[in-house]
């Protein structure tokens, strides 16, 4: 039973269709390959198994009849645990949010509609503000290729669970590589959408029950294809079916290589990785051109700073907020006297941005889209990487203390998780993650195409040209 589940999500809806198996029977598989897996990875934390048993004997009664079935009938797939789902606690890691009753976020309403039997919530750090997966809810999710290193964050146990082989579908969020990071360090897929093409309604944080569409949040798929990533985005999506365009040749496609940066850090294995597999994409006939940042990073940097800390301020405690607002004079002498951007200055005025620094923020932002724009003129993505490094060991220590160590032993903030993947998330443009190999240590390696506003459907027919045709998904060899 283990082999269906090393197909994708396309796959299994293949055998689901042709009888070949049936819901309950994939779902059992599932849940015992949770069990076989879990004491090393903690991915899948919580679970509504007889609420999902009851619902995968009801699908396939319905197919039994010849009923007409939806796009994801009887499959089953986990949800990260920032998603109301009913049934299920949706705690983001917090232990007063767990105990909470919840209807069914918006993108989980949709799955469910058309029939996927969801039975699992997959770790998240708290509230979703971490690169690695852990609480003290929950525990520490562990990285399928390597158990001693993260699958990342804050999608985290979604990755993980993917890599794995627990669950073929996954639906995530990203503010700051949350989609990307863990795809990146476990070998999966995700997409990152352009921004408003997915409601974000129940997800938490804001906080529960609120429906504001947060700046820079957008919420996604994950998966372990490219085809299954176009599948359930067309699922999720609230706008036009920007997941169902025509394939892309990749044979001519014109990809802009964006590998340096100053003031970017990457290790010489994740570089060499993606070279690697710039190569075989220019070998199989792609335009690879190298390309300077398509914005001003130095320009974006500091705009994308307050923009992303004014959300993460606004979720955070009232008190804490008010020490970090007593210490905007100091803070602003020291940023004129040169602080670092990720230096406690820097983070406590934008934690504690007005509105009219937001402003001042935004304005740069637009300024910046429409520079940006011609850019996919030329090219039909940019390719670039995610994080600077590839899979860390574990570090719980506190946030301000960690940092992150090169194969050259030479060791970079932890605030350099921000770098790559912040053009995206400023500018509001997709991105889709690729594997891209795996670096000299043994461990995944990804790749973002990114795409001009709305080329959701570019990005994500690229990805799948290179799933197909050079490159895609490779388990982790894992003992059960």
């Amino acid at each position: 039973m283990d082999e269906i589940l090393k197909r994708d999500a396309t796959d299994q809806l293949s055998a689901l269709t042709a009888l070949r198996i049936s819901s309950l029977e994939l779902l059992e598989a599932a849940l015992a390959r949770h069990q076989a897996t879990h004491g090393t990875l903690n991915a899948v934390v919580a679970t509504s198994v007889e609420r999902a048993r009851e619902r995968a004997r009801a699908i396939d009664e319905l197919r039994a009849r010849g009923e007409p079935m939806g796009r994801l009938a009887g499959l089953p797939m986990t949800v990260k645990d920032t998603f109301d789902v009913v049934g299920l606690p949706a705690s983001s890691g917090v232990e007063a949010l767990r105990l909470r009753q919840a209807e069914d976020a918006t993108v989980v309403r949709h799955a469910r509609d058309v029939g996927a039997v969801i039975w699992g919530k997959t770790n998240t750090p708290v509230m979703a503000g971490d690169w690695q997966s852990f609480n003290a809810l929950y525990g520490t999710t562990s990285n399928p290729w390597d158990p001693a290193r993260t699958p990342g964050g804050s999608s985290g146990g979604a990755a993980a669970a993917l890599a794995a082989g627990v669950t073929a579908l996954e639906i995530g969020s990203d503010i700051g590589g949350s989609l990307r990071v863990p795809a990146s360090f476990c070998g999966v897929f995700s997409h990152k959408p352009t921004w408003g093409l997915v409601s974000q309604h129940g997800h938490v944080p804001p906080s529960p029950g609120s429906w504001s569409e947060r700046d820079l949040n957008v919420v996604g798929p994950m998966a372990r294809s490219a085809r299954d990533l176009r599948l359930l985005l067309s699922v999720l999506e609230d706008g036009p079916m920007a997941a169902k365009a025509a394939p892309m040749e990749l044979k001519g496609a014109r990809i802009g290589l964006w590998l340096a940066e100053p003031g970017f850090p990457l290790d010489p294995e994740v570089r060499a990785a993606i070279e690697a597999f710039a190569a075989e994409l220019a070998g199989a006939g792609a335009e690879v051109t190298p390309i300077p940042a398509p914005a001003p990073m130095r320009t974006l940097m500091p705009a994308y700073q307050t923009l992303l800390g004014a959300i993460v301020g606004a979720d955070m405690p009232p008190a804490m907020i008010r020490r970090m607002e007593r210490m905007r004079g100091w803070a602003r002498w020291s940023m004129a006297r040169g602080a670092a951007p990720d230096s406690p200055a820097a983070i406590s005025l934008a934690y504690t941005a007005t509105h009219r620094e937001w402003l001042a923020a935004d304005a740069v932002r637009q300024r910046l889209r429409r520079e940006v724009a011609p850019v996919f003129d030329r090219f039909d993505v940019v390719m670039a990487p995610i994080a600077p490094v590839a899979a860390f060991p574990h570090n719980h220590r506190d946030f301000a203390k960690r940092t992150l160590t090169l194969s050259t032993g030479e060791t970079i903030p932890y605030a350099a998780m921000l770098n790559w993947i912040a053009l995206a998330t400023a500018l509001h443009l997709p991105a889709t993650t690729v594997p891209a190999g795996l670096a000299a240590s043994g461990l995944p390696v990804g790749v973002q195409l990114i795409g001009p506003t709305g080329g959701d459907a570019r990005t994500l027919a690229l990805a799948q040209a290179i799933d197909e045709n050079v490159r895609g998904f490779t388990a982790p060899e894992m003992r059960p």
